[in-house]
């Protein structure tokens, strides 16, 4: 078998065997293959596209191609969520604890933010001492005894995905739904989870800019999932516009800790209230997604899922005191509102343009490895349809260095669009795809 052949293959619109995608993967993932093939073999998939079956057995050869974790020991009905990234997106903060209150163990690996897409991992690591760097053993040990984790990655899961980004990212083929779905579900199956809740972002401020696009990439990972033997369920969320008011990791962090207590901003309440009802309807704890939102907002009003957050805070090493006192967390230098300049109803508020005003500010990375200030971020006022009074505060910037204020001010007030005439409001979710939902469409 040659590298060559099977490029020439994929090119010429052939289906690959799986020991063709087994052969390619591995080899590369060796280092026999160079890179040159590689990224002749991913535009070849980026043009001509993969059937269902072999995104699967791609899917499948990039989860065997490192560590895979075995939950079955510590938690047998172990779930997990998965968001595409956004602006705004602390769910995981609020649905975890939740879910884990209500006896389904959650154990999640998160990543870092890299642009305007903020990482889970930041801002918990707002907490002085917060550990995310935990082994393995740490890991496991800590879904036996609390029930949940969010740590970073300690095992080398799909070590074939990272190196096929690594490259995607320089050759133009990121954005190519089978190659996005075999990246997300290898470390989602590697990382040994029974079943899987999946959160596919669109809009202004999400990598899938049109529903149709998310659509595809939500039922290319839950067949996925299905082929794999887990059970996936994919919700298409909007995010034209920021979920909740924060942006920015403290920041962020505060507004999680606030829905904890039964407060918080609405949209981002009843996000997470239907992110953990999928997630115990999928475990079992619930019948039915009603009875799933029930069940999660008497773990917020019980306090037990704030009690679950405090107990993963302190087994994960940091300060309890700051996030009981989320005023002892990092706070910004400057903070300053800035006035609405007209009146009319909220048309738009891009998302994406209010995540880059975060990073003006410091609060991401424009590259792997940069530093964040976890006290910087934006608080917004209003939301789409909502009608707005000239002078009053429109947006709240929180920064430590005057011109990065003034820089973020700027593209912040760019980023709201005004309309005389009312607007409507945006959904919190577009559509809904699941495992049953497959087995319907087969079985027609």
């Amino acid at each position: 078998m040659r590298a060559v052949d099977i490029i020439e293959k994929k090119r010429d619109g052939g289906e690959l065997t799986r020991e063709e995608i087994a052969f390619f993967v591995h080899g590369y993932t060796r280092g026999e293959i160079p890179d040159y093939q590689a990224a002749a073999w991913l535009m070849a998939i980026c043009w001509r596209g993969m059937s269902r079956r072999e995104t699967t057995d791609l899917t499948l050869e990039m989860t065997a191609s490192g560590d895979r974790l075995d939950l079955s020991q510590v938690a047998p009905n172990a779930v997990d969520k998965h968001s595409s990234g956004g602006v705004g997106d602390k769910v995981s903060l609020v649905v975890v604890p939740v879910v884990a209150a209500l006896g389904l163990p959650v154990a999640k690996m998160s990543g870092h933010g890299l642009g305007f897409s903020g990482g889970t991992l930041d801002k918990l690591e707002s907490i002085r001492g917060f550990r995310s760097d935990l082994s393995t053993e740490a890991f496991l040990r800590q879904v036996r005894e609390i029930g949940l984790v969010i740590s970073g990655q300690s095992l080398d899961l799909a070590p074939a995905d990272g190196k096929l980004y690594a490259l995607r990212d320089v050759t133009g083929t990121v954005p190519c739904i089978p190659l996005i779905a075999s990246s997300i579900m290898s470390k989602k199956l590697a990382g040994g989870a029974h079943a899987i809740v999946l959160d596919v972002k669109v809009g202004r401020g999400a990598f899938m800019k049109t529903e149709d696009d998310a659509l595809r990439l939500a039922e290319t990972m839950v067949h996925i999932g299905y082929d794999a033997g887990r059970k996936v369920t994919a919700l298409v969320s909007d995010m034209n516009q920021p979920l909740g008011w924060a942006v920015g990791n403290a920041l962020e962090l505060r507004e999680a800790i606030d829905t904890l207590h039964e407060g918080g901003p609405p949209d981002f309440r009843d996000h997470c209230l239907i992110v953990a009802a999928e997630l115990l309807q999928l475990g079992g704890v619930a019948r039915s997604l009603d009875e799933g939102v029930e069940q999660a907002q008497q773990a917020l009003s019980s306090g037990t899922a704030w009690s679950k957050f405090v107990a993963m805070v302190k087994a994960q090493g940091g300060d309890v005191r700051q996030v009981e006192n989320p005023d002892l967390l990092p706070h910004a230098r400057l903070v300053r509102a800035t006035p609405a300049p007209r009146s009319g109803y909220l048309a738009e508020l891009d998302a994406q343009q209010v995540g880059l005003a975060a990073v003006d500010l410091g609060a991401g990375r424009a590259k792997k490895g940069d530093t964040i200030d976890h006290a910087v971020g934006v608080i917004v006022h209003y939301k789409v349809g909502d009608y707005v009074e000239k002078g009053t505060p429109l947006f709240t910037v929180h920064a430590n260095e005057a011109e990065r204020l003034a820089a973020a001010e700027k593209r912040l007030l760019a980023a709201h669009t005004f309309s005389d005439a009312p607007a409507s409001p945006y959904p919190l979710f577009y559509r809904r795809v699941s495992s049953d939902q497959i087995l319907g469409k087969r079985a027609q």
